[in-house]
């Protein structure tokens, strides 16, 4: 069976023997810096991290092929968007305009606008990496004892561990549904023309969602007949202390928060100009 579209990732490396709640916090930390700052340079560093994380990881790019597909296709479509209907607000972010190419009409490339979305795809960079990293290399009953560590309820964390352990599941499931209607015909190869496979492709998706729905409730019932709820707190199967390396790295992703909220106390701004 190939690796599930998002999914733990069983390849232990350096960020597999932290503690879940040490890594949720990291990645708090990372998404809450670049919500305070769009600072270029800030975010080029959180990009930088990420990607020598992602080495330390020993998660491979083919692991989550599928989802930084989709993820690529949306930063690009986002940023022709954002030049389509917005082509002039690095010039009125920034009050001045730089001109680079003298486009049609009113898009005309200016070194604000590049520079500003440059900044906006960078923030994708600096903040999906850690999220991804944090799933994959994160046991789903670790990541429910996690959240539940830094004070989410424990019904919510629960059903997002759940989530995540039915991802590998669907995934496997779709395939031997797939495969079964192929055997009966379906044709669902790029040999056949891109409406009939999306008609075909409802032949699958179908039994699919009918299987989900009553595993959903099997799994509903269960827990109500066990008394899932009923408590205040509860256990956990799964959970790990923190060490001394967790106690480090905590330190440093609040000094991260810290340090970005004194820059833009200092600064005054949330971007940074390079005219300016």
């Amino acid at each position: 069976m190939s690796t599930p579209l998002l999914g733990y990732v069983d390849r232990p490396g350096v960020l597999h023997g932290l503690s879940g709640t040490t890594k949720l916090i990291v990645v708090l930390a990372v998404i809450l810096s670049a919500v305070i700052s769009s600072d270029l340079r800030l975010l080029t560093g959180l990009a930088l991290l990420s990607a020598i994380a992602w080495a330390l990881s020993r998660v491979r790019l083919a692991d989550l092929k599928v989802v930084l597909s989709f993820i690529t296709v949306f930063m690009v479509l986002n940023s022709v968007a954002i030049f389509l209907f917005a082509p002039g607000y690095g010039e009125e972010l920034f009050a001045s305009r730089h001109l680079l190419w003298d486009g049609p009409w009113h898009w005309d490339l200016t070194a604000e606008q590049l520079v500003y979305q440059a900044g906006v795809a960078m923030k994708y960079l600096a903040v999906l990496p850690g999220v991804l990293l944090f799933i994959t290399t994160t046991r789903p009953p670790e990541f429910a004892s996690s959240l539940a560590r830094i004070g989410v309820p424990y019904r919510f964390a629960y059903a997002v561990s759940l989530a995540l352990r039915y991802i590998p599941d669907i995934q496997r499931e779709y395939r031997i549904i797939s495969s079964a209607q192929q055997a009966r015909g379906l044709d669902l190869s790029r040999r056949a023309g891109l409406g009939r496979r999306l008609r075909n492709l409802a032949g699958v998706l179908l039994p699919l969602l009918l299987g989900d729905v009553e595993r959903i409730d099997r799994v509903s019932a269960a827990m109500e007949l066990r008394g899932f709820g009923r408590g205040r707190g509860r256990t956990w199967l799964i959970t790990r202390p923190l060490r001394g390396r967790d106690i480090a790295v905590i330190l440093g992703a609040i000094a991260l928060v810290a340090g970005t909220v004194a820059m833009v106390a200092v600064t005054g701004e949330r971007f940074w100009d390079p005219w300016g």
